[in-house]
């Protein structure tokens, strides 16, 4: 049951020759999602194996350059490689003028149909879910209209014990009742408990991806918890004001709001292209949540299905 995500770009608004603008792929029972769409995406996917015709959801957090700048030369690769599949993306209403844009100069002949999923962004809101995930916005505080996203695992049936289904013969129909929590009453009259039954569950997973942001503690009810969290971390803390100034969060910011929302694990990105040695921001950050980690165009990180003991 694969749960991870690959960072395909790891800068802010300057590419620079090691680091790529901001993009994502997160993988979750082998459907691919990509979380923005900075320029030269669809070389950065090649360029980790990750398959394009795997790629038909696209979550856009904000129509800056650096965060749609990919989506033409992306949709163009998309057809020079005959695709059929619709293509979802999922963004500010905004972005139809984008996509019209686009299709009216050099799109006429698309093989494929792209399907926009405008949302709000005042408010959290479900924009997609299937049998696997559930992907919510989450509100952010930006110099135009900005969300993050929150992917979470959806709850499954328990795993009932084999050996406990030949013990007290089982039939199916009971089996059914027991994965969905309920006891078991034998023929007797005995009631065996669900949790004598069942394996312990599986503890959800979840991402949630927070990209450009001034400081603000409003979120931290909705990041609550999660597993892993990628939050934008552009400086370092000594260039707060600038910080303020831009609508974007210092080092030691990311940290305050991963401390308070209680995550598992922080990932810092979209690093000022000033910061030659993104070490410091890491130090910065480690002060305040120790278990952080600064990303790098190609890094994949895992969260590993775990049963809750």
């Amino acid at each position: 049951m694969s749960f991870y995500l690959t960072i395909l770009g790891s800068s802010s608004g300057l590419p620079t020759s090691k680091r790529n603008s901001a993009a994502h792929v997160l993988n979750v029972h082998e459907h691919f999602f990509l979380i923005d769409c900075g320029e030269g995406t669809q070389i950065q996917l090649n360029r980790f194996n990750i398959r394009l015709g795997k790629i038909n959801h696209i979550f856009i957090s904000h129509l800056h350059g650096d965060h749609i700048f990919g989506l033409f030369g992306l949709i163009s690769t998309f057809n020079l490689l005959n695709r059929e599949n619709d293509l979802h993306i999922y963004a500010h209403p905004e972005i139809t003028h984008t996509i019209k844009y686009y299709k009216d100069h050099f799109g006429n002949k698309l093989q494929y149909n792209i399907i926009i999923h405008p949302f709000k962004t005042a408010r959290p809101t479900l924009i997609y879910e299937n049998k696997h995930i559930t992907v919510e916005t989450i509100p952010l505080k930006h110099r135009i209209p900005t969300v993050g996203f929150l992917f979470k695992e959806k709850e499954k049936p328990k795993n009932i014990r084999k050996e406990q289904i030949e013990k007290y013969n089982i039939p199916i129909k009971e089996i059914v009742k027991i994965k969905q929590g309920a006891d078991y009453i034998t023929k007797d009259g005995t009631t065996i408990k669900n949790e004598k039954l069942t394996l312990p569950p599986f503890k959800l997973r979840s991402y949630a991806y927070c990209s450009d942001t001034v400081y603000s503690e409003k979120y931290v009810q909705y990041i609550s918890g999660v597993r892993l969290l990628y939050h934008e971390t552009t400086f370092l803390d000594k260039d707060k004001k600038l910080a303020k100034l831009t609508y974007h969060s210092t080092a030691l910011q990311a940290a305050t709001i991963a401390k308070k929302a209680c995550v598992e694990k922080l990932l810092i990105g979209h690093f000022s292209a000033r910061y030659k040695d993104v070490s410091a921001l890491v130090k910065e950050a480690k002060k305040i949540f120790e278990n952080t980690f600064a990303v790098e165009d190609g890094d994949i990180f895992h969260i590993v299905a775990e049963r809750i003991k």
